[in-house]
Formats: C-alpha cells, sequence, structure tokens
C-alpha cells in the first residue's frame, strides 16, 4: 500500500511516531493548533480505516500506534512533491535544497557523501 496523507494526517502521525503511540488527548496535547478532541478523534477513525494506524485499549482510552511507518509515508509524499511541484525533476529537487541560505557548509558535505556513496553502488 502506497500511503497518501493529508497535510492534518501527517501532522498525527509525527505525533504517533514521535511517541511511539498515542492516546487522542495526548495527540491534541501535542498538536500545534486548537483542535476539538472530537475531530481528532474522527481523524485518527479515517487513518484505522486507511490502514495507517491500529489501536489497543488501554484502561479506558485507545492507544493508537503506526502501522504505516514515516519511511513509507515519506517516499509517497516525496514522489508526490516530485512529480506535482518540480515537474518529475529530482534534479530540481536537489537544486532547490541545496540552495537555501540556511543550509551549512557541513550540511552540504553530507549530502554530497551520501551522493557520492549513491554513485558507487550504481557505478559497477
Amino acid at each position: 500500500m502506497t500511503p497518501t496523507l493529508t497535510k492534518r494526517e501527517v501532522d498525527i502521525m509525527a505525533i504517533i511516531w514521535r511517541l511511539g503511540s498515542a492516546t487522542v488527548g495526548e495527540i491534541v496535547e501535542h498538536l500545534s493548533d486548537d483542535l476539538h478532541y472530537s475531530t481528532i478523534l474522527t481523524m485518527c477513525r479515517t487513518l484505522e480505516s486507511k490502514g495507517h494506524i491500529g489501536h489497543e485499549l488501554k484502561g479506558r482510552a485507545f492507544h493508537y500506534s503506526a502501522i504505516t511507518q514515516p519511511e513509507a509515508a515519506g517516499d509517497s509524499a516525496l514522489g508526490r512533491l516530485v512529480s506535482k511541484v518540480f515537474q518529475g525533476s529530482r534534479e530540481m529537487l536537489m537544486a532547490r535544497l541545496v540552495s537555501g541560505e540556511d543550509v551549512t557548509p557541513e550540511e552540504l558535505r553530507r549530502m554530497r557523501h551520501q551522493l557520492d556513496q549513491r554513485l558507487r553502488e550504481l557505478d559497477p
């Protein structure tokens, strides 16, 4: 299954990934904006019906945990970004990533190292 998550679903998943599992109340506490408990509950049910999270009853509360891993969600989101924003060009995405003023020389060196490593894997 290729995960397709909305912006708000990514926000909820990020909290669950970070905490390991979370109740709706915990998710509400960790969100940066003010959303109602019932809204988050509905979104958790939607995420569960899509197969991204599961729940376990502990005491009187459902504790939601991730089924979809961050890497899978990231791959899907990145693919959509490359396709829709950068016209399918990974080069355009990379150029945008490295052109930001807040990119440090050390980050650029690490990126170059990763690119060099990938090239060694592909070149016999």
